[in-house]
Formats: structure tokens, sequence, C-alpha cells
């Protein structure tokens, strides 16, 4: 899950889902090189297990989880209105930024808490929250079992996570800072999306920032919250050269759940054509799935890692290729995608026209191709999440994520509203709408003393700020 570097409102819009690709450009799945994903502690009373973390998710029930990012109201125009929020789980909002000091702060203050959307009046009494966060709140009051998490860091911004997390002084001012966020803003929890601790000093450095990051959120609680249990989530690489040095165990002590990047397996970090979200490898056709679903499983399995706190990670977008004769072969170019994002398209406005969509019953995975542009493009579409979910059932998964919200189709063809009907009953454990301490008066106040108004598309003037789709990993 990625962010690019600040660029005009403009070149934002172009590079709505470049953070895919620009990321993964330099890396690969099989040359050793840590590739982007497109994206905890003790408890008070003793030692958290997978078991007791997740006691709150009875039996049969799932989590559908949705990342949505604070940029993406600017180029793909979308809102929390476009929330299909009785369908949603947990809604995880990217991206928090760090500063050298440690502190997390927001990444765009006008998205989140400035931004006045329809019927919002900035002119009322009080120090108040507007922007997403205050509409994502309102979300949370329509649904009690719905809720938003903040996710942290981001591909671009994660090396930023190595000397805070080194340094027990700058690891402190991390874990009071992202604390205040969620007092502040209303949240229910902390996603922690660092790409990746893939080394034995940075990976014993990210147990010790979980582990504080949940005693933080725990303190808080029990002081201002009356016990209620914050979410920690861990956006988790599926590529083995990315998690390989892991300490599962010690991380999953302090985790909620971990949100497989399963997707970004093959792009032009590669020389040939690939799905970019297979579950299985296909031995038919080696050099179309370098890397696989069932592999990344059954290592966090084998890890110590309990099927029922991960989240199978799905884009909601494709990966395309031009001048190719089909999978595992060579191509020349990338294709201009959405909003001019080269080799990266939109769930929603796929299949291109002229192209058949295929199905390879090998690797369970969907793509299309064009005999006449002889373009090629990877993707998820309804069958291979129909397929998915009964992947998460039969292997017990504890649901499905979905990066990034802009990317779906609405009504019936969208994959996010179709997982939730297919999956069944979803997890119902209340959010929380108290904050007592909170800066901003209406969020204190639980909107009572606010304009109780949910949002709208609107506009808004050009702005700087950062990439749309999140880069998945692997």
């Amino acid at each position: 899950m990625r962010l690019l570097t600040f660029l005009t409102w403009l070149a934002t819009a172009t590079l709505v889902l470049a953070a895919p690709m620009a990321e993964h450009a330099r890396c690969s799945t099989s040359n050793g090189k840590p590739c982007p994903s497109p994206t905890r502690g003790k408890p008070p009373g003793g030692r958290r297990n997978s078991t007791s973390v997740t006691a709150h998710m009875k039996k049969g029930q799932h989590r559908n989880v949705l990342y949505m990012t604070n940029w993406s109201i600017y180029g793909a125009k979308y809102n929390p209105d476009d929330i299909p929020i009785d369908k949603v789980t947990h809604i995880l909002y990217a991206f928090a930024d760090i500063l050298p000091n440690g502190t997390v702060v927001s990444s765009d203050p006008f998205a989140d808490t400035g931004k006045p959307f329809p019927k919002d009046n900035p002119s009322e009494p009080g120090h108040n929250a507007y922007g997403l966060v205050k509409q994502l709140y309102m979300k949370k009051m329509a649904n009690p079992y719905m809720k938003v998490i903040l996710s942290i860091g981001g591909y671009n911004w994660s090396p930023k996570f190595v000397p805070v997390a080194a340094d027990d002084k700058l690891r402190a001012n991390f874990v009071s800072s992202a604390v205040k966020l969620v007092a502040d803003h209303g949240f229910d929890g902390l996603d922690v999306d660092w790409e990746y601790p893939n080394t034995t000093d940075t990976n014993a450095n990210c147990v010790k920032l979980l582990s504080e990051l949940r005693t933080g959120l725990d303190d808080y609680s029990k002081k201002h919250a009356g016990g209620y249990h914050f979410t920690l989530g861990f956006a988790a690489p599926a590529g083995p050269q990315n998690y390989a040095v892991f300490d599962h165990r010690a991380m999953d002590r302090s985790l909620d759940f971990w949100s497989l990047m399963a997707f970004d397996f093959a792009g032009p970090w590669e020389n040939t054509t690939g799905h970019q979200s297979n579950v299985y490898v296909s031995k038919k056709n080696p050099l179309s799935t370098r890397a696989s679903i069932e592999k990344a499983l059954a290592d966090y399995n084998r890890a110590g890692v309990a099927s029922r706190k991960i989240n199978l990670g799905m884009p909601l977008y494709g990966r395309a290729f031009e001048n190719t004769q089909g999978l595992g072969k060579s191509y020349r170019g990338l294709p201009n995608g959405t909003l001019g994002q080269a080799g990266i398209w939109l769930y929603k406005e796929l299949p291109r026209p002229g192209a058949t969509v295929m199905w390879d019953n090998v690797a369970k995975a969907t793509y299309s191709y064009d005999n006449a542009t002889r373009q090629l493009v990877s993707y998820d579409d309804l069958k291979s999440a129909l397929y998915k979910q009964g992947y998460i059932k039969n292997k017990k998964l504890g649901g499905a994520m979905f990066w990034e919200a802009s990317g779906d189709r609405p009504g019936e063809q969208s994959i996010v509203r179709n997982m939730a009907d297919w999956m069944g009953k979803l997890e119902k454990s209340r959010n929380l709408l108290s904050y007592p301490v909170s800066q901003y008066d209406n969020i204190r106040n639980n909107m009572q003393s606010s304009n109780a108004t949910t949002c709208t598309n609107s506009t808004s003037p050009p702005r700087q700020h950062s990439s749309l789709l999140r880069t998945g990993d692997m």
C-alpha cells in the first residue's frame, strides 16, 4: 500500500494507481529485492494469543476489510458515501505519515479534518473536525458494527519506520502520537503498514513497536474508553523474501489480525507477464505464477499464525501488459491505464473493450486478452472473488481485505458487496463512539452540536498530495 512522493493534484490523479507499478519497478518477486504491496503488545492481565485476540469474532463470522485512502477524494472522486457500510466490518484509512522524531501525523490535514463537505458548517461554534474524519465518524454512527482503523506508513513512507522503531525514545513518541490520533479522530484502532521489516534487526524492532502500540492502546482504553478493545492490525507481505525472517509468533501476540497483501505477484519488474493474485502455482506455466496465495498462507500457518487471524487481500485493480502472446510470455510496454497510469486499470474499468475474459483453472485466476491489441490484463473479477470466498471458508481464514475502495464497481458488480454476501455472517462487534479527550468538540460531543450530515460527491481545489492505489505486496 503505498504512497508516491507528493505531486500536484493533477499529477496525483495520473498516479492514482501508479503506486503499485512505480514501486514495484524497483523490485521483483523472485530476485530477493523487497517488493511493495495496492496495502501489537501485551494486554492488561497477561499474555495475548491468537484465541484471545479474536475472541470477539464468533464461529462462522468473517471480516470484510476495505482500505480507503485520504487522496481518493481528489482524482478518483471517491467519497465516504460510496462505501457500502452495511457490507464492511473495517475501514482501514490510509495513510498517516511519520516525522523524524517519531511523531505520527496527518498526511493531508485538509482531507483529514479540514475539507468542508456539503452541509458542513465550518462557521459553527467550537473547534470541530471536518473532512474525512468527520464523515467516517458519521458512518460509524450509521453502522455500529463498522470500525474505522488508522493505517500508518505505506510503501513509500515505510523507510521512516526503521530509525524510529530502533530507538526507545522515538518509538515512545510514535506510540503516544498514534494513540492521540485515535483519541482525537475517533478511530477504533491502528494498522501498521511497514514494508518491510525483513531483516533480523528491523523485525526485532517491529516486534517492540507492535507490543508497545498494543500497550498504549490498552492503557488509553483503561483511562478513557471503559476497557474497549482497540484493533491492532498489520499489513503482511505475501512474498517469502519479505517475511522469511519474521518472528511471526512474537508479532502475533500483539495483533488482532494480519491483512495478507496477496497481490502484485506480477508487474513491470518482471520480464514476462503473469497472474498478479493467483491462488496456486502453475506447474504447466511456471513463469505465469511467480508466487501464490497458497504458499504464503502455508508459511504463515507453519510460523504460528492462526488462519482466523489472516484476512486474504485482493486487488480492486488489474495489471496490464502490451505486445504479448499471453501468460508467461515476454511483453513490450505497458498500456496507459486509469487516469493515464501505465499498466494499471481499476476493476471498475475492466475488461477493456474488445478483450476476452479468461479463467486459469490451474492457478485459479482471471485475466483478459485482446487478440487485436495483444494486451493482457491480470485482475480479480467476480469469478475469482467467488473462488477466493470458498478458499477463505475452506482454509478457515478470518475474512477478506481489499485495496482499495475507489477501484470497486457499484451495485451488483461490486466485489466488496458480493464478498460480504458470499461469506455470510460478518463480524458483529461494536465500534466506539465515545472519545472524551478528543481535541475536536464535535467528536468529543458525539456530533451533538455539529451538523450531522454525511458527505456527497464534492469538488475541491487542486492540492498537493499522494498517489491513489495501494501497491500490494507480495
